[in-house]
């Protein structure tokens, strides 16, 4: 049994690392969030320490390390805000442990060289969530496309997520804290893109706002329109009469990729493969990071061929 620590346990996607930790038969030994409402840990875990103040959980971790071979962390979990995600990597390598980040990993691409210097000096080491690899469906048509001959597909990504007016004002409303949208509800396809069809030859940005995105990516094998929103108001008619508050949509070649299905245990299945020594680490994180990192600093350009269709829309574009 392997003992983990946590930051960021009050935030939202918390609750799918506190199941993954509890269903894979390990235990949570402390928590940190500066927001005590935290009462779900009790659903999962009985007896974990919890700070809400990281100097605190920072010592109480420190002095387990010391004191205490049976209590000390194997593995710090960190949920925080995207900005903290590399001083709280530094804190699990500092104490030996293996830090599991939710995405994405770093801001900055230069981070991850630091990381990876600390890293070599550290017993522990770092891994990321990437769960769309672990999607049953997702695996097995990657599969089906290493068998193709086709040299370039044509790939529309849309991803519709409705989040209401608190978005904007928290964390994840400030790009110098979340990355913008791009980056905090985007990477993981951007990574599974990437995974299918190899690294990025040309960036364009069409738009961007606080609250979508969209843009053109040229990849080795494919060619890529797509779409990012929190605003309920471009999701399609189908999806809000349907009560529906979040589209996803991949196509390729014009057809769709059913993957509608199937989230519900995706970060169980990637603690497994972590603690099975197959997790992913910096390398593997490094080609999302240094892509989106890029989307946020690239000019607009309106290039109508090019130009996702919901982007048009919005755009005034026919």
């Amino acid at each position: 049994m392997k003992n983990f620590g946590m930051t960021g346990v009050a935030g939202y996607i918390a609750p799918r690392h506190l199941q993954a930790i509890k269903d894979t038969g390990h235990r949570l030994i402390a928590a940190m969030d500066p927001h005590d409402s935290v009462g779900i840990i009790d659903r999962y875990f009985s007896t974990t320490s919890f700070f809400t103040e990281f100097e605190r959980f920072d010592r109480h971790l420190e002095k387990l390390r010391r004191t205490s071979q049976e209590e000390k962390i194997d593995y710090l979990t960190i949920c925080s805000p995207n900005h903290l995600h590399d001083a709280h990597i530094r804190l699990a390598l500092r104490l030996g442990a293996n830090a599991i980040c939710e995405k994405p990993l770093v801001l900055n691409p230069w981070n991850l060289d630091a990381l990876q210097e600390l890293e070599r000096d550290s017993e522990g080491r770092v891994y990321t969530i990437l769960q769309l690899r672990v999607h049953p469906s997702l695996i097995e048509l990657k599969n089906k496309l290493q068998q193709q001959k086709q040299k370039k597909h044509d790939v529309e990504l849309s991803y519709i997520t409705s989040r209401g007016p608190w978005y904007k004002y928290s964390w994840k409303g400030d790009e110098h804290k979340s990355g913008g949208i791009a980056t905090n509800i985007g990477i993981h396809f951007f990574d599974l893109l990437m995974w299918y069809f190899g690294g990025t030859e040309r960036v364009e940005v069409h738009y961007s706002s606080y609250d979508k995105m969209s843009g053109y990516i040229e990849l080795e094998s494919a060619n890529v329109k797509w779409f990012l929103s929190i605003d309920r108001n471009d999701l399609p008619e189908e999806a809000i009469k349907n009560s529906k508050t979040t589209f996803r949509s991949i196509k390729i070649n014009d057809k769709e990729v059913e993957f509608t299905e199937g989230f519900t245990d995706l970060h169980t299945k990637v603690y497994s493969e972590t603690l099975e020594g197959r997790g992913f680490g910096i390398e593997t994180a490094r080609p999302s990071v240094e892509l989106v990192h890029k989307i946020r600093n690239e000019k607009i350009t309106l290039k109508p061929a090019l130009i996702h269709p919901f982007a048009k829309k919005i755009l005034g574009i026919k």
